[in-house]
């Protein structure tokens, strides 16, 4: 397993100027590899408070930009920045999407951390841009482990070989055996599948993510415990709404 930076810094915070230049440099490499996001994603903060209820399914989904350090205050080296394009909602019928959709930075030298989900199945895209070195083994349902916070995720499962699904080929890997992949090509996530990822030295690497419907707040269990969302500290105004921060309709 990759290891990385679990010491968290004393202020436990993402600064709101180092969120604001990763959107820009987001932005920047969604150009460069002439990827085109839907216009909600270039609104203000004060734009969105103009915004009535026909937004609600973005509001309600929490569709939009998204940046964390997982809590951790290391976001260069424990650290991700997506954007939600689409997705339905388990918990409200309204929104009946089965899928979701996500596109991605992640820079050299950051590891989005060992996780697994129970419900989601996704594809994993690279896009453009840097390499995608994955780490895989199977969760072992026969070994729960408690965490501090009381929830309990199973063990990684040291021994046996981990399937792996890519553009069309089955093959095994050894459990923990590092698995690259280059610009267009991708790989197939099951539920229960433990997986991390590290960019490699190189630049950032534009990140597809193609899956069943998404539920962030109940669906990510981390080997270590970590948060799914940043403390901020409001250093400067914002210059994009993260997907938890949009206002209330206007009316």
């Amino acid at each position: 397993m990759i290891r990385y930076v679990t010491e968290k810094r004393e202020d436990e915070r993402m600064k709101r100027s180092e969120i604001n230049a990763t959107i820009r440099k987001f932005e920047a490499l969604l150009e460069e590899c002439r990827f085109c996001l839907p216009p909600y994603l270039s609104f203000t903060p004060d734009e969105w408070k103009t915004k009535n209820h026909e937004y609600d399914e973005i509001r309600d989904n929490e569709l939009g930009w998204d940046v964390t350090d997982y809590g951790e205050g290391h976001f260069d080296k424990l650290g991700l920045a997506l954007i939600t394009i689409r997705n339905g909602n388990i918990h409200n019928p309204e929104y009946p999407k089965p899928y979701a959709e996500k596109i991605m930075m992640c820079d050299s030298g950051q590891v989005s951390p060992m996780h697994y989900h129970v419900n989601k199945m996704e594809d994993i895209i690279c896009r453009g841009g840097n390499d995608i070195v994955f780490t895989f083994y199977n969760a072992d349902q026969s070994r729960v482990h408690r965490q501090e916070d009381g929830r309990d995720v199973f063990e990684k499962d040291l021994e046996n070989d981990v399937l792996i699904y890519r553009d069309g080929r089955r093959y095994k890997v050894r459990a923990g055996e590092p698995v690259r992949i280059h610009k267009g090509e991708s790989i197939t996530l099951v539920p229960y599948q433990y997986h991390e990822f590290i960019i490699p030295a190189g630049g950032p690497s534009l990140i597809g993510e193609v899956s069943k419907v998404n539920d962030d707040h109940t669906d990510n269990f981390f080997h270590e415990p970590l948060g799914r969302f940043p403390h901020i500290e409001e250093d400067e105004p914002a210059y994009r709404l993260l997907c938890t921060e949009y206002p209330k309709a206007k009316d």
